[in-house]
């Protein structure tokens, strides 16, 4: 299975690493291997919350968002995207902007594309920032099967009872980044912060509406299993608007890396060699812990991943004025999940004592 899994992320990294050294030498090979890295340790968390998603779906899904969504992943969000993002908050000519990223060194009214693409950083972080707020606030204020922090989230599952909470929380932190980071970019960031709520509410509402119906159409065919681990797995429209919320996901995710990448190399075929190859890794731990069914045996590795989320969505809002190094984000992640790793080992060590206790003491 871990072949199978990881296979094409083992063969376009020996592919992509082959061709950065021919086409760039030694030191190309060394920029695009730095960039992978960068990618993976941003991005692990995002791996474990995507998995939450992609069970939820059918094996053709699956293999639809390891195959067209890895080229979405790769060549839509980590070359094209910030193409429109610097015309769109420049305002310049697709011809120029292209013209640019081509031309590292070039300038236009005395920038790079590189500094373009950061002046255009507090647009790009109040959208990825709200978008990923709330999926951190969705999740601590739902109803779970198992608490991790049950001292902070069982208060935060009695909140959360309020309708839209998690929609006021989110315009409450926008509008609190706005005042604070962004006094030069107000309505920019305004602008930005409310578009990715709306785009958050709108993949995630049509998809549930979807998603909700087949549940129910499959309730009634058959009887639920009791295992505890069973679920309906969605196709048809619910599974495409998932799948359009798991490449949003992506896109918010990448966000930072892409930025990021430009303090190690200004060559726009170099960042989305590096980040491509590290997307693929991504992609490809996400199906290998759906099939390991990994979060089931894991149980508060779902927590951590949103917690991740949550602090890399007040890195973003933070960082609209101050900047936080990437390897800071990255270690936030990391640390997270290895805590949640470990919390559920420890839990799964303690439930298998007690049952081998209960288990002697009905002998």
């Amino acid at each position: 299975m871990f072949l199978r899994t990881f296979g094409w992320s083992f063969a376009i990294t020996a592919i992509g690493l082959i061709a950065a050294g021919l086409l760039w030498g030694a030191q190309g090979f060394g920029i695009v291997l730095i960039l992978s890295i960068l990618e993976i340790s941003l991005s692990f968390d995002n791996a474990v919350v995507n998995a939450t998603v992609l069970k939820r779906m059918n094996p053709y899904w699956q293999r639809i968002f390891l195959t067209v969504g890895v080229l979405i992943a790769v060549f839509g969000m980590r070359l094209v995207f910030p193409l429109l993002v610097v015309g769109l908050t420049a305002k310049l000519n697709p011809a120029t902007v292209v013209d640019l990223a081509l031309h590292s060194d070039k300038t236009h009214d005395g920038l790079t594309y590189g500094q373009y693409l950061e002046a255009a950083n507090p647009a790009i972080a109040a959208f990825g920032g709200v978008f990923l707020l709330m999926i951190f606030l969705d999740f601590v204020f739902d109803e779970k099967e198992h608490n991790w922090l049950g001292w902070l989230e069982r208060p935060l599952e009695k909140v959360g009872r309020l309708d839209a909470l998690s929609s006021v929380v989110a315009l409450v932190a926008l509008v609190v980044a706005s005042r604070f980071f962004a006094a030069e970019h107000a309505e920019t960031v305004l602008l930005a912060g409310v578009l990715g709520l709306i785009t958050y509410l709108a993949v995630g509402g049509l998809s549930s509406i979807f998603e909700s119906g087949l549940e129910e159409e499959a309730e009634r065919e058959e009887e639920a299993e009791k295992s505890g681990k069973s679920i309906v797995q969605v196709a048809g429209k619910a599974a495409f608007f998932l799948f359009l919320y798991l490449e949003v996901l992506d896109a918010s995710f990448s966000f930072d890396g892409v930025v990021g990448a430009f303090a190690i190399s200004n060559d726009i075929f170099q960042i989305t060699l590096g980040l491509g190859i590290g997307a693929m890794y991504i992609r490809s731990l996400t199906v290998f812990l759906v099939r390991k069914g990994t979060l089931d045996d894991y149980v508060y590795l779902e927590h951590g991943a949103h917690y991740a989320i949550g602090a890399l969505a007040v890195i973003l809002l933070v960082g609209i004025k101050y900047h936080i190094p990437e390897i800071v984000t990255g270690l936030i992640g990391v640390a997270f999940i290895g805590l949640a790793l470990g919390s559920s080992v420890l839990r799964n060590r303690r439930e298998a004592a007690a049952e081998e206790r209960e288990l002697v003491g009905s002998r």
